[in-house]
């Protein structure tokens, strides 16, 4: 059983507590992505998983065995960092096998294991070249082939993938969804991209500020996020968020709320030329090919709305926003938590 569950987990630096007495759960097989801006804790609790920092108080578990008392050799665990970590006087051959021949594994079992990891990940051809002869997709490929050939309970991933290019990114991703379906290993995962968290995660843990904001499937965040942060947070572009009297203007027929704030997805919003609704003026325009994007000025707010990509307007050109009742999402001004 590789399920992980945190218990209570805090972490200080001096007197700074960083992490808030975390309590998760993330299943046997399960794909977790631990998702939020810098500094917001996600991956001084992966380091705290991997045995890399010592909780201050807390326990973590891997099924039904305590590890935070476990030295990180001792874990069953293969992390795959951010800086890749290759040793750069070894072939490919050499870092995928390198942990093995320190362990003292027999050479025959080294290479069968080194040659199947290898086919894998499409690296049978790159054997012999060193790291700087490599692409950053390519030593990404040897940094998790380095992690996989351990056979790990567990593996970890520390925003893998934030050297590459955007083409690049897509790809990998791909890659290691296909990895995780092949061997059905707990993966934890961590991004400050929130696109990589909805299309990797089975489950994405939201952190903000040491602690944890919302647990759940990336659907179901973005459908009915738990406060205001995390329907920020998740969806790109963001939230659209106004005031409830914006809100009675955008949509008229929604009843107001006391005390709240309203917010409205992209997708949600309908461009008028006319008509009842929240009066503005386009000031930006985005063709994407696929899609378009109209960023709509009122007042001192601006709105981005998705449209239609054959859709045409003008810069400064007047129109009327309007928004269906389920779709708008309102927020508590005193809290931020999320008013049903």
């Amino acid at each position: 059983m590789s399920a992980i569950q945190l218990s209570a987990l805090t972490k200080y630096f001096g007197d700074t507590q960083v992490i808030n007495s975390l309590d998760l759960g993330i299943g046997d097989g399960e794909l977790a992505v631990f998702v939020g801006p810098s500094g917001c804790g996600k991956s001084t609790t992966l380091r705290m998983i991997a045995g890399l920092e010592d909780p201050s108080s807390g326990e973590i578990w891997m099924g039904n065995e305590r590890i935070d008392t476990l030295p990180p050799a001792k874990r069953g665990i293969a992390m795959v960092f951010q800086s890749y970590a290759l040793y750069p006087h070894c072939t490919v051959r050499g870092n995928l096998g390198f942990a093995l021949k320190h362990a003292g594994m027999a050479r025959a079992d080294i290479e069968a294991k080194v040659n199947a990891v290898a086919d894998v990940l499409d690296l049978t051809s790159l054997m012999k070249r060193y790291p700087k002869e490599l692409s950053g997709g390519q030593r990404q490929r040897v940094a998790i082939g380095r992690a996989l050939v351990r056979e790990p309970e567990v593996f970890l991933f520390d925003e893998p993938l934030s050297n590459l290019d955007a083409a690049l990114r897509v790809k990998m991703r791909v890659e290691i969804l296909k990895l995780h379906r092949r061997l059905k290993r707990t993966m934890v995962y961590v991004t400050h991209d929130q696109v990589e968290a909805m299309t990797l995660a089975d489950k994405i843990v939201v952190f903000n500020a040491g602690s944890i904001e919302q647990v759940g499937k990336p659907l179901d965040l973005y459908a009915k996020p738990a406060n205001k942060f995390v329907a920020g947070f998740i969806g790109s572009p963001a939230m659209n968020f106004f005031s409830s009297g914006a809100g009675a203007l955008l949509c008229p027929t929604a009843a107001e709320a006391a005390n709240s704030e309203c917010g409205v997805r992209p997708e949600h919003l309908e461009i008028r030329l006319d008509g009842a609704g929240l009066s503005g003026c386009i000031e930006v325009f985005e063709h994407l090919g696929n899609e378009a994007f109209a960023h709509v000025r009122v007042g001192t707010d601006l709105f981005v709305v998705r449209v239609n990509a054959s859709a045409q307007y003008d810069y400064d050109q007047p129109v009327v926003l309007r928004a269906s009742p389920e779709n708008l999402h309102r927020f508590s001004t005193t809290t931020g938590q999320r008013i049903d």
